[in-house]
């Protein structure tokens, strides 16, 4: 179910107010993936800035090209700007990055691990309840949302479209504080898709792409199924309570 788009609102001289802080958006990652959601999300009404792995003025022209609208900034700077703010580098280098950078933000983990380009990392291959639970214990005083993952750049600039229209697709949010998930979810329906809830963080492993070249597409109700099979398949259901076997003497 999508929720409905919040309206704007004129704040005072050099003031600011609820409805423009909530439509500031950070992004770490100036890629194809950072550049193409800044596009998407100006078109949404969203003052963004990006930061890529040094300096602003490395990836300033980047951004005044493919990103206009967007401004460039240092990661520090992004921070400053937003408490929203897209996690969208390859997955292996948010190591890099300092364990309290994100304290008290809203990070969206748009990342997934692959191996051609993260290489082999036993600890991503191998997360049973996702990488996004190994990204939140990096940054244990951030807010971790799983999202924005699920559909390559081309695909983000696609298939969005308004709300109500039949075929708009559905994109995942899974966090386990409940707050920062609904603001997701309003981001994601401002971007023109249908948001799904996918419950707590561990839940991101369902919105993990298998490995295809193109990233399938799924409608609210077919995403929320997947996601539900998914946690089923991972934690299926103990057997019978036997209580003889308990309480033999």
């Amino acid at each position: 179910m999508a929720l409905a788009t919040l309206g704007l609102a004129a704040p005072a001289a050099g003031a600011t107010s609820p409805e423009t802080d909530a439509l500031r958006l950070g992004i770490v990652g100036a890629g194809k993936f950072g550049t193409t959601l800044a596009r998407a999300a100006i078109a949404a009404g969203y003052d963004v800035v990006l930061s890529g792995s040094g300096p602003a003025d490395e990836i300033a022209l980047t951004v005044d090209v493919l990103a206009a609208g967007a401004r460039a900034a240092t990661t520090d700077e992004v921070v400053r700007h937003a408490d929203l703010i897209v996690l969208a580098v390859p997955t292996h280098r948010f190591r890099e990055l300092p364990s309290d950078l994100f304290a008290g933000k809203i990070v969206i983990d748009a990342t997934n691990y692959w191996q051609p380009v993260d290489g082999d990392d036993t600890e991503l291959a191998d997360a049973p309840d996702g990488t996004s639970v190994i990204v939140q214990e990096h940054f244990p005083s951030a807010r971790v949302v799983k999202s924005l993952n699920q559909l390559g750049y081309h695909q983000l600039e696609e298939t969005r479209r308004d709300l109500g229209a039949p075929d708009r697709i559905a994109i995942g949010a899974a966090g386990d504080d409940r707050l920062a998930v609904r603001r997701v979810m309003r981001l994601l329906d401002r971007l023109g898709f249908d948001p799904v809830d996918a419950g707590p963080l561990k839940n991101g492993l369902a919105l993990e792409p298998d490995g295809s070249s193109i990233a399938t597409t799924y409608s609210a109700d077919q995403l929320a199924n997947r996601v539900s099979r998914s946690i089923a398949a991972a934690h299926p259901p103990r057997g019978p309570y036997r209580k003889e076997s308990h309480d033999r003497r």
